[in-house]
């Protein structure tokens, strides 16, 4: 098998997949799922842009919302994206029945290994959906399909929000809509540039928060009673598991971490870094079983709070907005502690958690008879902490 250098390190791809980086909905109500995800969740728009001029020709849409929406939690530009269907639609785009998700993206470390990742996928047959730079976000890509449709990026670079709050202005996006030459000049470089040629480089969009901040959270004063402090995993149903698990696993460099059976149905569970899981994989057919909506192969996607007691007041607080909180058999979330799924104006579910198992230098789980047994009927007050708690990728920055 052919091996390449990446980094001083050979590995099986010309990339190393380090962790899932932002996510991408498709909704039918725009303007509900917008007051879910922003009002109610705490994602912050960072940018956003009306996709009108990029309709073809004679499409005219006026009562659509044609806008692209990039959101975050933290310093990255955007951790989730949402648009309208509808807007894709009219846009020419198509996708595979059941695909609303336009996008998961997987970080690599620099931008030799998205080059070398996008002539790699094209040697390997794949098909390239996209490939060069976007903007806003200033993330170097590339866009390649998974078996059902689910576009998956690659990508480096992503723009850094920091204490003001402010996106990069207009006039310091430099778009590729083609692989790039390398090499390129560094951020720096191209923020000095816009310097000498006057542009306000203060002059970014910056979030607005719409609630007051009535919450007292850990000595904080919040506008939820809890923090986003990351995103994922990414649930997938999937028509052939056998050729999506060889797809993640071969082409986009994910491991599997464990597979467990549940009536019946085999469940795969993939990691890109220390989490038990950043992706899982589940036949289509459990779907109808567990009570889902069938317009998606989304199974869900997961938000992750600071704390237990935020989880508890992230779903008491999202119950009493009315939004609609399921729980799931724990057994098809290995890894996983106390979780609750709230259920998008779409009907997408969003998985609230706090807890994710932590994989070590041995690749190993934690053995199934050691894990906290979990009953959905009785959250208690308060756990006892498990020995990983704490470990993996903090929260960087103040909560508000």
């Amino acid at each position: 098998m052919e091996k390449f250098n990446v980094g001083g390190y050979w590995l099986d791809r010309p990339f190393q997949t380090r962790r899932l980086g932002h996510f991408h909905f498709f909704s039918d109500r725009m303007a509900d799922a917008m007051h879910f995800y922003t009002n109610l969740l705490g994602f912050q728009v960072s940018d956003s842009i009306d996709m009108r001029k990029r309709f073809p020709p004679g499409v005219e849409l006026s009562e659509l919302d044609s806008t692209l929406y990039f959101a975050r939690y933290g310093g990255d530009h955007h951790a989730f994206v949402l648009c309208s269907m509808q807007m894709m639609t009219a846009r020419g785009r198509q996708f595979a029945p059941g695909v609303t998700v336009g996008q998961i993206t997987w970080q690599v470390g620099s931008l030799l290994e998205v080059v070398r990742g996008e002539e790699w996928f094209q040697k390997n047959k794949l098909q390239i959906l996209k490939s060069g730079r976007d903007t806003p976000g200033s993330n170097w890509h590339t866009y390649t399909p998974d078996p059902d449709g689910h576009p998956n990026e690659l990508y480096y670079g992503m723009e850094q929000i920091g204490w003001d709050g402010l996106s990069k202005p207009n006039a310091l996006h430099r778009g590729f809509h083609t692989p790039p030459e390398l090499p390129q000049i560094a951020e720096y470089q191209e923020i000095e540039q816009a310097v000498a040629q006057g542009v306000d480089i203060a002059s970014g969009n910056r979030f607005r928060e719409p609630r007051s901040f009535d919450f007292d959270v850990d000595g904080v004063r919040m506008p939820r009673p809890f923090r986003i402090t990351g995103i994922g995993p990414v649930r997938l149903f999937v028509d052939d598991l056998e050729t999506s698990l060889r797809f993640y696993t071969q082409r986009i460099g994910l491991r599997v971490t464990e597979e467990v059976v549940w009536n019946g149905h085999r469940c795969i569970f993939l990691r890109c870094g220390t989490e038990h899981h950043s992706l899982a994989l589940y036949p289509t057919a459990l779907r109808a079983e567990l009570g889902l909506a069938q317009r998606s192969k989304c199974f869900s996607f997961g938000v992750r709070v600071n704390d237990y007691q935020q989880l508890r007041n992230c779903v008491a607080f999202l119950e009493k907005e009315g939004v609609s909180i399921k729980h799931l058999p724990p057994e098809l979330f290995p890894g996983m502690e106390y979780c609750a799924f709230a259920a998008d104006p779409d009907g997408h579910l969003i998985q609230l958690h706090a807890y994710m198992e932590q994989v070590g230098w041995d690749g190993r789980p934690r053995p199934a008879d050691q894990r906290r047994k979990i009953d959905n009927s009785a959250w208690p007050e308060a756990l006892d902490p498990s020995s990983d708690n704490w470990c993996g990728e903090p929260f960087f920055g103040p909560w508000a």
